[in-house]
């Protein structure tokens, strides 16, 4: 690649419409210009613990996560060079021995909640982006989705809310929103915000 790609970050609490987010951008730019990576792929292997081990992790802290080798991937990905993206399995909590391979592309965009917490990794984005939503409505998504898509039962879903994700949301993720370039109130559902996101990231490329 002979210009330096653009880097965007779409951070925001869990449920709050990163993905509807990234995937607007990806449709309106181009999925062939967009490298797509999602901070959640990075999450460290857990398989050497017994599965009463790993159900105590707490997931929502930065240290949970591999956020080194992320960095390192997106320089690889200035640089031109593809990337061995990690498969990470949500139901056992372990990291699979399968990968799968993102392409540098003139736009490289990170979803993940906790992405502008560490500076190394903030400091890479061309544009940072947050997705505000209501904590009751990103409750309600991350209770649905934990029961069909984890097979998670709804007290186990309402404990980690109370013990890690409020905590940790409140610790790390609502105060990084101060890094946010453009705040996104109501996520997918706001099209002025996701257009005027668009032509920005239009405007970097013509340059």
């Amino acid at each position: 690649m002979s210009h330096h790609p653009v880097i965007i970050g779409v951070a925001g609490g869990t449920g709050s419409g990163k993905t509807t987010v990234s995937r607007h951008i990806r449709e309106q730019v181009g999925y062939e210009r967009i490298a797509y990576v999602q901070h959640d792929d990075y999450y460290k292997d857990a398989s050497h613990l017994p599965m009463e081990e790993r159900v105590k992790i707490n997931y929502d802290h930065p240290d949970s996560l591999e956020t080194p080798l992320l960095v390192e991937h997106l320089h690889r990905l200035q640089a031109g060079q593809p990337i061995a993206v990690p498969s990470y399995d949500f139901t056992t909590d372990t990291r699979l021995a399968t990968t799968h391979t993102v392409y540098p592309r003139p736009v490289i965009l990170v979803e993940g909640i906790l992405i502008f917490v560490e500076s190394e990794l903030r400091e890479m984005f061309d544009v940072k982006i947050f997705v505000d939503t209501e904590s009751d409505i990103r409750f309600i998504r991350r209770l649905k989705r934990d029961m069909q898509e984890r097979h998670r039962s709804a007290e186990s879903v309402m404990e980690q809310w109370l013990t890690t994700v409020k905590p940790m949301h409140e610790e790390f993720v609502e105060p990084s929103k101060r890094c946010a370039d453009v705040i996104i109130p109501r996520g997918g559902e706001n099209h002025v915000a996701l257009d005027m996101v668009v032509t920005r990231i239009e405007s970097l490329l013509s340059r």
